[in-house]
């Protein structure tokens, strides 16, 4: 007997929700104190928990979602029907901030989100083919409408390419074991699936490394999804433009999952945090000044109830900043 999918509100915990709110608010505050519509934009709409707790919270706040998943677009927005043309979504990658903006009548947003990497969602759905502790599709892509897969990556990459990409995007000490079992096993069988994958990386990094390392395919896993979806670049271009499109007396909050995710976020933050002003210059002139103010000291993580009631939210890294004056000319 066939079964009713599950709602998108029963499948996504979303993490660190309540402090989350808490440092958004404070843009939209000031959107009302101004006398406009607070406008709230989610870089990664994502199962739409945390654009629903905005719609409930603030009854007069708009929201932008931005996911380049189309079945996460899809039921985000059955779930968020009920809000009508408070909704506006976007299909595309969060460094389009802009054109999602514009398509919804917006020139800025008040507050923005942007909860990073692989949703829990998608982690979930096996033929997508972004877990390792099962067998499925050689998928791993975000946007399933195009693009090139993990199978392409294992299969057609040489070796001193697979071995960069594991190396750099996966932080994985034995990315050169693992990409030269990958060359070897794939001129008998290309990989078509995850299962044999796991295998072959497993055989490849040593046994003592498991034990305190994790799954010996959770670096390789990452590498390979970020290289498929081009993570790392999209998140170096939607900072800035994210930052371009906060309203003075914004909220900008990140939420980052590992460690090349938060050294971009911090980059980009300081950078429009920092004076640039040259040293011991006796004035420091307005296009000189810092354009954000940080709002974390460091980084939030969730606390251990919040662990242990999601455990997806173990790594999470918040960091926040509030716009205190426009963006600097690129002139």
């Amino acid at each position: 007997m066939a079964t009713e999918p599950t709602p998108a509100q029963d499948r996504h915990v979303p993490v660190m929700q309540d402090r989350v709110l808490d440092l958004m608010s404070p843009g939209l505050e000031a959107a009302r104190r101004a006398g406009r519509t607070p406008v709230y934009l989610d870089g990664t709409l994502g199962m739409g928990g945390h654009a629903e707790a905005i719609l409930q919270g603030h009854p007069d706040a708009v929201v932008v979602g931005i996911d380049r998943d189309t079945e996460a677009l899809r039921l985000a927005t059955e779930r968020l029907a009920w809000a009508g043309d408070r909704l506006h979504t976007w299909h595309g990658t969060y460094d389009e901030v802009g054109d999602a903006l514009a398509a919804g009548g917006f020139h800025e947003a008040d507050a923005m989100l942007y909860d990073l990497g692989v949703s829990s969602y998608q982690l979930d759905e096996r033929g997508r083919g972004f877990a390792y502790s099962y067998d499925a599709p050689l998928d791993m892509r975000m946007d399933t409408t195009g693009g090139i897969t993990a199978a392409d990556v294992v299969n057609d990459y040489d070796e001193d390419r697979l071995r960069r990409i594991i190396r750099a995007w996966g932080e994985e000490r034995f990315a050169g074991r693992i990409a030269s079992a990958i060359v070897k096993a794939r001129a008998e069988s290309p990989f078509t699936s995850t299962g044999p994958l796991v295998e072959v990386i497993r055989g490849a990094v040593p046994v003592a490394a498991g034990k305190t390392g994790g799954h010996p395919a959770k670096r390789t896993f990452q590498a390979l999804r970020i290289e498929v979806n081009e993570e790392l670049d999209v998140l170096e271009d939607a900072l800035p433009a994210a930052l371009r499109h906060l309203a003075v007396g914004g909220r900008l909050v990140v939420m980052s999952y590992h460690s090349l995710e938060d050294r971009i976020t911090k980059r980009a933050i300081m950078a429009d945090a920092t004076s640039t002003a040259p040293p011991g210059f006796p004035i420091e002139l307005e296009e000189h000044a810092p354009v954000v103010k940080v709002v974390t000291r460091g980084v939030d993580k969730p606390t251990e109830k919040e662990i242990e009631q999601n455990p997806r939210a173990s790594s999470a890294k918040v960091r926040a900043v509030e716009k205190i004056r426009a963006s600097r000319s690129k002139a």
